[in-house]
């Protein structure tokens, strides 16, 4: 039956349609009654902090067809453009941030891209630096709150680790300083690749006033959602809710940026993505159910158990396994598949499941970019015009740091369970 699955997945059949049958069938054979596909399902209707995953999606839809983006450019460059990398760091940052309310599909390269192309070509960087630069930068974000990725893990991982209780804001909190360790030392790279370059401009107090007063609607969302969240004031599915309704309020009332006609519009293509996010959850959900009930986490365990000699040795081989994983499944499938498995091996390692989430999404991040098919080359590669081959080069050294990164992050568990 899994020959017979995977022929059928090689001919383009629906991800969460290969979940589902593999599910039914191992019920199936075991004898199980069948309506407990739809107990599963049910279940994940139950959850409370389901309703961030819509709500945070269409927050991030909607800055991203709005102004919001070259505010945020503007803003960050008036602060940090002035030195040499300057504008190259800035790009990070915006970047990271956008990605952290977008959830990294694709929409910060389309949506920052044309701002920020031409911005590095025009202040002397070079084009495979550039290239490269926004490329890496689509996946950032993925580690700082509220992003998606995040969230998902946290259901995912609660559902596959039986008694394990993972609170959404220490997820985010574990984000953060791992986060941070990426941007700084990208930023590095970065401001060492142009240092004897001239300076980025002049600061002006006209142009940080100007910029400020352009942005003053969006720079509180930041401070409502994670202060809100970090407080206790909001719980996490709240937060969502103050979120859009805030950005809904910005964007569309206040700035009127968007009008009312493409408020549908846009609420359909991130109901798309967070339809197709769910369907998969939601099967997946009773896939893990059989695998528990199989005991195939169990004998994965005492498999890699004996083959594999401490708890060094098996992150290590964790993160070329994740590595590989990135590079040919999408961040929400593997999430799904992947987690349910090797959680209950990492527990028997003493691995925290906090510090196994950020390990995942750190290398998730990194499968944007990886050879041969990291979804982030092929969207660059589309957007500017480029032959793939020339964004495999143009990444190279930013893929580098970032490896380097995450195995800081993978042997430096402190970086994650800081607030502890």
């Amino acid at each position: 039956m899994s020959a017979l699955l995977g022929v059928i997945a090689l001919f383009g059949a629906p991800l969460f349609a290969i979940i589902a049958a593999g599910a039914m069938w191992g019920f199936y054979s075991s004898e199980i009654d069948l309506t407990v596909m739809a107990i599963e399902l049910y279940r994940l209707a139950e959850m409370p902090v389901l309703l961030a995953i819509p709500l945070f999606t269409f927050s991030g839809y909607l800055l991203g067809e709005s102004g919001a983006p070259g505010r945020l450019m503007r803003l960050s460059k008036a602060f940090l453009g002035w030195f040499p990398g300057g504008l190259g760091v800035v790009a990070l940052i915006a970047c990271a941030f956008f990605t952290a309310f977008t959830g990294a599909s694709g929409i910060t390269i389309i949506a920052l891209g044309a701002i920020l192309y031409p911005a590095l070509e025009q202040a002397g960087y070079e084009k495979n630096f550039n290239l490269g630069l926004i490329t890496t930068s689509g996946s950032l974000g993925l580690l700082f709150a509220p992003s998606l990725p995040l969230i998902l893990y946290g259901i995912v991982a609660q559902q596959a680790g039986g008694n394990i209780s993972i609170k959404l804001n220490e997820l985010f909190l574990a984000g953060a300083l791992p986060g941070v360790l990426m941007l700084v030392l990208l930023s590095g790279y970065v401001v060492y690749k142009r240092r004897g370059k001239k300076l980025g401009g002049k600061v002006t107090f006209a142009e940080i006033r100007q910029s400020l007063r352009e942005s003053i609607w969006e720079l509180p969302l930041p401070f409502v959602v994670l202060g809100g969240i970090y407080s206790g004031y909001f719980a996490v599915s709240e937060a969502a809710a103050v979120t859009a309704c805030y950005v809904l309020l910005v964007e569309v009332f206040i700035l009127r940026e968007i009008s009312f006609r493409q408020v549908p519009v846009i609420m359909r293509q991130s109901m798309v993505l967070v339809g197709g996010i769910l369907l998969i959850l939601g099967v997946s959900l009773a896939s893990t159910s059989y695998m528990i009930d199989a005991e195939i986490p169990a004998k994965l365990f005492e498999y890699v158990q004996s083959h594999v000699e401490g708890r060094l040795t098996f992150l290590l081989l964790l993160n070329i396994f994740l590595l590989l994983l990135g590079a040919i499944l999408d961040i929400f499938s593997a999430l799904v598949l992947v987690v349910p498995l090797i959680l209950p091996v990492a527990l028997s390692y003493g691995i925290d499941p906090l510090h196994l989430g950020i390990i995942f999404l750190a290398n998730m991040q990194i499968g944007y970019i990886t050879p041969p098919v990291g979804l982030n080359l092929f969207i660059a590669s589309y957007r500017f015009d480029e032959p793939v081959l020339t964004l495999y080069k143009s990444t190279w050294p930013f893929f580098l740091l970032l490896l380097a990164s995450v195995l800081i992050i993978t042997y430096v568990p402190f970086l994650s369970l800081w607030f502890r």
